[in-house]
């Protein structure tokens, strides 16, 4: 189903990247529970004086466009649906100024629509960033799912903006109104620097960048496996803070790099650890912003690094991962390679070969299986 009513307005509304499930909603039920109690504000709120964080597929920004909204997220897949959507419904394109969550934020806004993120650290990196433009007339009010709302969450609203409140649920949803009331605060802690293990590197992580403190488990088992001395072409898919991108280039002197991934705040991190910790080899790197390796030619990589997402914001699928395979292969040189890591249980070797003749295991553990596959 892609129809559905927000404010009045009939629109259809869909997810990007398409979804093969028929049952997954570009909007869910805080969209619209957040939607009705604002209706009453619309009437006198100013046009362009609108924020709104996180906005997952466009619902938001495509039924509030007439108020010419801010709209502010760390995922160019969120934001890439909410120009396709507003497209879809022939709104004005323009009507939406869409901003990375690494950029200034408009100052005084009237009303401020939050979706709670599933990062709490991105809910906190916002929140201290609202701090710098909200005034004592900002209404604020975020919305999710009721068990999405935890009292950590509503503790980070108290501690950085003030009173918090929450409301009844409705539909599973619950929304939080909370007052800015300036209290006194530790600074913003993002982003993260820490010391990668065994190097003398120091790695730059930012916000809503997986592993914020150390060195995870999988990627630790993933670097003890990466290949040494290619030349070509190399491509860390969903490179987040780009630790594998920043080993390959170590141990592959005569290669290129290729960051890509769909998070502002991951393009960041993995630039800055280039730049921090070799510089040196910053021109032989590319990042990427974009959706898998859309824009990347085909037969030209020579070895694709991918440790796949099972999930897309709050949704657990495996979408993204089989469209990395299918872009992985398509876009691998005859004789190339993708080196995946996965947990085990998601079975991804199944999926692999159905796409590749050779699909071999590398290394496993009793979490993890590192898997390469080879284009003939």
């Amino acid at each position: 189903m892609s129809q559905v009513e927000l404010l009045g307005q009939p629109l259809t509304l869909h997810r990007y990247p398409r979804d093969s499930d028929p049952s997954l909603q570009a909007w869910e039920a805080a969209d619209e529970y957040l939607l009705n109690e604002i209706a009453p504000l619309l009437t006198t709120l100013t046009p362009g004086r609108l924020l709104i964080l996180n906005d997952s597929f466009g619902a938001l920004s495509c039924a509030l466009q007439r108020y010419r909204p801010t709209a502010v997220s760390d995922s160019f897949l969120a934001q890439e649906a909410c120009r396709r959507n507003l497209a879809s419904n022939d709104l004005d394109a323009d009507s939406v100024c869409q901003f990375d969550a690494l950029a200034e934020l408009p100052a005084a806004p009237e009303l401020v629509l939050i979706k709670v993120p599933k990062t709490l650290a991105l809910l906190e990196y916002q929140l201290h960033r609202l701090r710098e433009v909200v005034t004592p007339a900002t209404r604020i009010i975020a919305a999710a799912k009721a068990r999405d709302i935890h009292t950590s969450t509503l503790k980070l609203f108290s501690q950085l903006l003030g009173e918090t409140r929450t409301s009844l649920a409705w539909k599973k949803a619950r929304l939080i109104y909370s007052q800015w009331q300036a209290p006194a605060c530790a600074a913003n802690p993002y982003p993260t620097c820490w010391p990668l293990e065994q190097t003398q590197y120091q790695i730059v992580n930012h916000a809503n960048v997986f592993s914020r403190g150390s060195l995870d488990i999988g990627a630790r088992f993933f670097l003890q496996h990466l290949p040494h001395n290619l030349s070509g072409r190399l491509a860390d898919l969903g490179c987040g803070n780009g630790v594998l991108g920043l080993m390959a280039l170590q141990h592959n002197p005569q290669a290129e790099l290729l960051c890509v991934d769909e998070s502002h705040m991951a393009i960041a991190s993995s630039r800055a650890n280039v730049e921090q910790n070799r510089p040196q080899d910053l021109a032989r790197c590319e990042f990427r912003l974009g959706n898998s390796l859309d824009g990347v030619e085909a037969d030209s990589l020579r070895l694709v690094l991918c440790n796949p997402p099972f999930h897309q914001q709050q949704t657990i699928t495996d979408q993204l991962a089989w469209q990395m395979f299918n872009d992985a292969r398509r876009c691998l040189q005859p004789g190339g390679e993708l080196l995946m890591i996965g947990n085990r249980h998601l079975g991804y070797h199944i999926k692999l070969q159905r796409l590749f003749s050779a699909v071999e295991t590398v290394a496993s553990n009793q979490k993890f299986v590192i898997l390469r596959a080879t284009k003939r």
